[in-house]
């Protein structure tokens, strides 16, 4: 069958990476892909929100199955687009995908159908939002409402802090139009896990668990980036923290999402904060998360395009999910200054050492090919993910590999996974 996939990223080469794998798959098109993709998927310049072009390429090509990666093209209504075409298609509908493009939406749905998550307000006004900041117990958090490519939370230590948070959000604009409306939501403690859930409308299925790294600098310190590194599985999501997870918050989502007309299939990334209280729902996203990705599917053991297509279909209760009984760990290589102001166009060395090496992956997050060079693309530009048989030898594996790869500017955190050394 063939296969395209939407996307440029280090999820993207992932997804491309493991449904290379797959016995039924004998093409794969990437759309616009990287350098690295370019090594398993025929990569095509069309960008992700060019809809016509993509379902006329689909069509022209004979493509069985289309696996959407990022958020943008999701909330503005992708599938609906390849279904409207009778294209097959790996992904929730516009209207479901508001779960992730509106915090005020996902809030409102969890209020309404008791899953747990942290107190909030929604403010359409800055002076309301900032009338309200007046009565809060600091610390906050305050929230762009739409998708800000998960740079868009500001944790706010005081008031002074959160009447900048707000004209950041809501006056500055600085996250564009996801500003336009803002949830101010109580600071909750305690340690983060997400959980990334495969979900054909009434049944979920949740994978291994995984833990990022959001903040730029070590100690978790800095501003909020994509992600600068995870590891799977994370060692403080017990079973009893599963138990409870899959009874409150999983399958009360998909019921809750369902009775609102809004049928979710696909990626369901919920982000947990495990509190003194119990597990709480910080975030939901509506597609795989990056870079959590990198450190599920290598550990994934079925035929990703089986599970896809039991998602589509909605048989996913027969599917019998597994994960090795092993451990990965991803650091990200990124250009000094993300995610700010960083250089582009660097040339990189050392990509040849990860070639016929089980277990260590260099997924490409911004990459170029040109004259027969790799370049810096972006500002995360790869994902150095290495397996090992538990967490503490899997991030020795992946900075031992960071290592291998070299360009000017190179930035990593040097603490990912370090919550390993405390249990």
């Amino acid at each position: 069958m063939k296969v395209l996939v939407i996307g440029g990223g280090g999820r993207e080469h992932a997804i491309v990476w493991k449904i290379a794998q797959s016995k039924k798959v004998d093409k794969i098109y990437c759309a616009p892909g990287n350098a690295g993709i370019g090594e398993y998927a025929e990569c095509v310049d069309i960008g992700v929100m060019e809809f016509d072009r993509l379902t006329d390429f689909a069509l022209e090509k004979g493509v069985d199955l289309t696996v959407i990666g990022p958020d943008d093209p999701l909330a503005a209504g992708i599938v609906d687009a390849f279904e409207a075409k009778g294209l097959r298609v790996f992904g929730p509908r516009a209207a479901a995908a508001q779960i992730e493009a509106s915090k005020a939406f996902s809030k409102d749905l969890m209020k309404k159908y008791h899953i747990p998550t942290a107190e909030y307000e929604t403010f359409d006004k800055a002076q309301d939002a900032l009338a309200y900041l007046e009565t809060v117990r600091f610390p906050i958090v305050l929230k762009a409402d739409g998708l800000a490519l998960g740079k868009g939370v500001l944790i706010c230590d005081d008031l002074d802090e959160a009447r900048a948070g707000v004209r950041t959000i809501m006056e500055d604009k600085k996250f564009g139009s996801a500003g336009n409306r803002m949830v101010v939501e109580t600071y909750m403690t305690g340690r983060e896990v997400s959980a990334l859930c495969f979900c054909d409308g009434t049944h979920i299925l949740p994978m291994t668990s995984a833990q990022d790294h959001k903040r730029a600098g070590d100690g978790d310190t800095g501003l909020n980036t994509g992600g600068m590194g995870t590891f799977s599985p994370s060692p403080f999501y017990t079973k009893e923290v599963a138990d409870f997870c899959e009874k409150h918050i999983y399958q009360p989502t998909m019921d809750a999402m369902k009775a609102e007309g809004r049928e979710f299939k696909g990626v369901l990334f919920v982000g947990l904060m495990l509190t003194a209280d119990g597990p709480k729902v910080l975030e939901y996203n509506a597609r795989f998360g990056d870079p959590e990705t990198q450190v599920v599917l290598p550990r994934m053991e079925n035929d990703i395009v089986d599970v896809f297509e039991a998602c589509i279909d909605g048989t996913l209760d027969q599917v019998d999910l597994r994960f090795a009984d092993n451990a990965a760990v991803c650091v990200v290589l990124a250009s000094s200054g993300y995610p700010e102001n960083y250089e582009k166009g660097l040339p990189v060395e050392g990509l040849e050492m990860f070639k016929d090496k089980d277990g260590y992956y260099c997924f490409h997050a911004g990459s170029r090919k040109e004259g027969g060079k790799i370049l810096t693309n972006g500002g995360r530009v790869f994902g150095v993910t290495a397996l090992g048989d538990d967490l503490k030898s899997a991030r020795a594996n992946a900075y031992k590999a960071a290592e291998w790869v070299k360009f000017d500017n190179k930035y990593m955190r040097h603490d990912i996974g370090k919550a390993i050394d405390e249990t």
